[in-house]
């Protein structure tokens, strides 16, 4: 059974959210927080330096690439456990008060240049970056792809999202058509769903015929539902139990001196917009990726489509 998760951003606005809504009990919110943070932060040694350095004071656009990782013994058994289910790029643009998701298909062609084992590794999809090379290698492959800074990464262990969700007590999807998954029934229409079937919903793809890019849509849309969770004025009272969530299946590069100042970036938290890397069908030749394995190939045109809107949230000048 192959594991789905996109959702990797609700742990991340997880952070920003509780933090910048952190008013309500601030001394004890703060202590928790602050505990929590310095639990799941993990610095990254980067394969290139940094392209900047952001001041949040400024308030400056800055991107951050989200990977939902799934390590189940399940998958390790597969031979599959350590390559991220999940690549987002989120752009947070305060002076636009605009946050933009941008999911990479997980089976996107990528050239990596990078010697693992005593070779280089090629032409791969891309989820298998974090399995060769952790945050840097990803970070690094993104970077040329979408030709950005990624100024900070954030890793989620994927089995957390079914407690998050439980967390927030479900979340509301509106189901478009009937179908069956592991003996689990879902018919059409507006339902409540705790986290197991939320995540069962979100990961479906076979019996769509739109494929993983059905199963990308459902994701946002569950991405969206447990953020609107997180932006609930009563979500302060649940702060325990989502920064115990988070300390056990998250980590990131961003310190706490570095979250506190981000009060001012609130406005553009609740304000994001969804698009996707498409790709083609390709079939590999040998060369350019391995023979007879199916990959996604983005085009040049949709590689620039991409590449020019994130860069306007980046406010980045050609």
């Amino acid at each position: 059974m192959r594991i789905w998760q996109k959702i990797v951003l609700g742990f991340t606005f997880l952070i920003l959210v509780l933090v910048t809504t952190g008013t309500v009990y601030f001394a004890k919110f703060l202590s928790d927080t602050s505990q929590t943070m310095a639990n799941i932060y993990v610095p990254v040694e980067r394969i290139d330096a940094p392209q900047r350095d952001i001041d949040f004071s400024q308030l400056e656009p800055f991107s951050i690439l989200l990977l939902g990782v799934d390590t189940n013994s399940e998958r390790e058994g597969d031979g599959d456990g350590g390559r991220t289910d999940s690549m987002i790029v989120a752009t947070i643009n305060p002076g636009k008060e605009q946050t933009t998701l941008v999911s990479i298909p997980r089976d996107t062609l990528v050239y990596m240049d990078y010697d693992y084992d005593g070779y280089t590794v090629g032409w791969d999809k891309v989820n298998s970056a974090y399995a060769y090379g952790g945050e840097a290698l990803a970070i690094h492959v993104v970077e040329k792809l979408l030709d950005i800074p990624i100024d900070h990464v954030a890793t989620v262990n994927m089995d957390g999202m079914i407690e998050l969700i439980d967390a927030v007590d479900g979340i509301d999807v509106d189901n478009q058509f009937t179908f069956e998954l592991d003996g689990e029934y879902f018919e059409p229409g507006m339902q409540h769903m705790n986290g197991r079937r939320s995540v069962m919903y979100a990961r479906m793809r076979y019996e769509d015929e739109r494929g993983d890019y059905g199963r990308q849509e459902r994701q946002r849309e569950v991405l969206g539902k447990v953020f609107d969770k997180l932006k609930s004025v009563d979500i302060i009272t649940k702060y325990q139990s989502l920064l115990e969530v988070l300390s056990k299946n998250g980590q990131t590069d961003l310190s706490w001196q570095q979250i506190e100042p981000l009060l001012d970036y609130l406005p553009a938290l609740k304000n994001f917009t969804s698009d996707q890397l498409q790709g083609e069908d390709y079939i590999g030749d040998g060369e350019t990726g391995m023979e007879e394995i199916s990959y996604q190939k983005a085009s040049e045109y949709e590689l620039d489509r991409v590449q020019a809107l994130l860069k306007d949230q980046l406010q980045q000048v050609e």
